[in-house]
């Protein structure tokens, strides 16, 4: 496409409009289009646990003007699947525009590359966008509840904003006029001024502690708009003030004063780098428009799938509930509470079950009959089984909810799914692709020779002897909360310290973190084991193990010798990993079982009557 045609497409003066004009905007550019001058990666925040959301800066212009813009993390699409480049054409079909620190902002939260008006150099001699000097109330294009709410002397009504997400959000009395609603996307410990329109998806019980150094409670909430979701923690007054009137599913207003800060992980299963916390000036108020934000967001998970998971990794699940276990109870052999479960089983059309547990309250007073469909958010991923799922507590149940995957797998059910039979992920790794499974079995020189791990990580199956194991700091000591693996620090009174708890234990859980060789009829490799894959090659718990070793010498070499010349099926992860100034691929086992001969020997069999077709 020519660059006449590109220029002629680029709505000219849509920036000002954005950012002078926000009334008109919506019937002067419907859809800004505008040319990409630079695309630039952001660093991540330094001290944030967990993985880093990619963030990008880009600089838009509409060739009177450019602005530095952010893209929201729901459209890095367009940057991942490489058609938005330096000097194409983009349409704006929703964003958010910002003043930080008295400069334009402009955040990008959908946007499409049109790839048909091509790709050309810098069009015009478009000029910085200047913000203006005198304090304006800044109302947002392109979005139904990120309007403003102003302060006036005169009675205050509700308005409806002009919107391109359908509805309109309602502006109400406020303690903190002039401020702009913000996407929870946007919200940094440099935002300033700021109020959120968010709806409550789920909120904790009231939690409280008792220490030496004295004691307090908490509660927490998870906040949900159209940008994304963010994790809200009130302490002590701050429980009196606003646990009540903050309900479950209900859409609130809530402006600073309230603290941003890097998210705890531990804590929360949300994509977020951020949460807030409560603060006693925090001003939330109820909003009366409680249609224009979402109920829910979910990022599933097909229950085949999760053979591809990661253990430990916190993902969405829906499906059929097909049975329903009973209420029993495990003590914890760390705290000695006793704690309610009830185990619960899921079905798809991929034609997989799962078994998932729930706890405590949401346990006992679980009254969802079978064949509902059952959406969970915040489900931590187990080995145990093959693979089973356990709903955290932040983590939220919704049943027959009335979005498309429900509706699709209510159809499949009644339809054909109520009289299928459904496979199991126990054994998986000796189930190989006659499940489906993505992973291939490879022998040792595959591994190897294919590079595996190089470019990105790499999942394998690997059928191998033990022929070694490093007796050398076979385990080490762990924390003992639920939840937590930090290892603990010997204090030298008899106590063992977390840092990460800030809590001392009379005694340590001792964890497997082995390497351990293995061999093939190709050729050997080290392989790194953490505690759920040592307890298999062991036979023992590391606690057990540990024990042995300081009260029985000649018993404690004489086990690991038991343990060599041992078979096994390993499902594991090649990934490169930097070690000082070198690299070299790093080799996890993910799961590991005994060897099923006799699917073994039917696959083999299989092999064979192949074989005879082909010949």
């Amino acid at each position: 496409m020519s660059v006449a045609a590109a220029q002629q497409a680029i709505t000219q003066g849509a920036l000002d409009a954005i950012f002078n004009d926000p009334e008109h905007i919506d019937q002067r550019f419907p859809v800004p289009v505008l040319q990409c001058l630079q695309i630039k990666p952001l660093a991540p925040q330094q001290g944030a646990a967990g993985p880093q959301t990619e963030r990008y800066r880009v600089v838009l212009s509409d060739i009177r003007n450019y602005v530095q813009c952010m893209l929201a993390t729901q459209a890095n699409h367009i940057i991942h699947d490489g058609s938005l480049v330096r000097g194409s054409i983009v349409r704006i079909k929703q964003y958010q525009a910002n003043a930080v620190k008295g400069k334009n902002i402009l955040i990008i939260l959908d946007a499409d590359v049109a790839s048909e008006l091509g790709v050309h150099d810098r069009i015009g001699e478009p000029q910085a966008f200047e913000a203006k000097q005198e304090p304006t109330n800044a109302a947002i294009g392109a979005s139904n509840f990120y309007g403003t709410k102003t302060e006036s002397t005169a009675p205050v009504k509700s308005e409806p904003m002009s919107s391109r997400m359908g509805g309109g959000a309602s502006t109400s009395s406020h303690a903190n006029g002039n401020n702009v609603i913000y996407p929870i996307e946007a919200l940094s410990p440099y935002a300033h001024k700021w109020t959120i329109k968010a709806r409550v998806t789920q909120k904790s019980d009231i939690k409280t502690w008792h220490k030496a150094s004295g004691e307090g409670k908490l509660f927490s909430v998870n906040l949900l708009d159209e940008s994304g979701e963010i994790r809200a923690t009130g302490f002590n007054e701050q429980v009196d003030q606003y646990y009540d009137l903050l309900q479950e599913g209900q859409v609130f207003y809530i402006s600073n004063p309230c603290r941003v800060s890097l998210a705890k992980k531990q804590f929360t299963n949300l994509p977020n780098d951020y949460e807030l916390t409560f603060e006693r000036d925090t001003v939330i108020e109820k909003a009366e428009d409680q249609s224009s934000v979402p109920q829910l967001r979910f990022n599933f998970v097909n229950i085949q799938e999760l053979q591809n998971v990661e253990k430990d990794a916190t993902v969405d699940v829906v499906g059929v509930l097909k049975d329903v276990g009973d209420v029993s109870q495990i003590v914890s052999k760390n705290s000695g509470k006793p704690f309610d479960k009830r185990e619960l089983t899921l079905v798809d059309d991929t034609q997989f079950s799962v078994r998932l547990t729930i706890w405590g309250k949401t346990a006992t007073s679980f009254s969802t009959q079978p064949e509902s469909i059952v959406a969970f958010k915040g489900v931590k991923v187990s080995d145990f089984g093959g693979r089973s799922l356990s709903l955290l507590s932040s983590g939220t149940m919704t049943v027959d909810p009335d979005i498309e995957e429900a509706h699709r797998l209510k159809g499949w059910y009644d339809s054909q799914g109520r009289t299928d039979n459904f496979a199991t992920h126990n054994n998986m790794m000796s189930m190989g692709s006659a499940t489906g499974r993505v992973d291939q079995t490879k022998t040792i020189s595959q591994v190897k020779d294919e590079n595996l791990g190089m470019d990105n990580p790499d999942y394998f199956n690997l059928k191998a002897t033990i022929v070694y194991i490093k007796q050398d700091n076979f385990a080490y000591p762990a924390c003992s909360s639920e939840q937590c693996n930090k290892k603990v620090i010997d204090q030298g009174d008899g106590t063992w310290r977390c840092e990460k708890c800030d809590i001392a234990h009379p005694r340590p859980q001792y964890r497997y973190i082995m390497s351990v060789n293995v061999n093939d009829h190709t050729g050997q490799l080290w392989l790194s084991c953490f505690d759920d894959v040592g307890r298999v090659i062991m036979g023992m718990t590391a606690d057990e193990l540990m024990e042995i070793k300081e009260n029985d010498e000649d018993r404690f070499p004489a086990i690991f010798e038991a343990a060599n010349c041992t078979k096994l099926h390993f499902r594991c992860r090649a990934k490169l990993d930097q070690y000082g100034e070198n690299q070299r691929v790093r080799y996890q086992v993910m799961s590991a079982s005994p060897i099923d001969y006799r699917a073994e020997a039917l696959k083999l069999s299989d092999m064979i009557k192949q074989f005879g077709i082909s010949s």
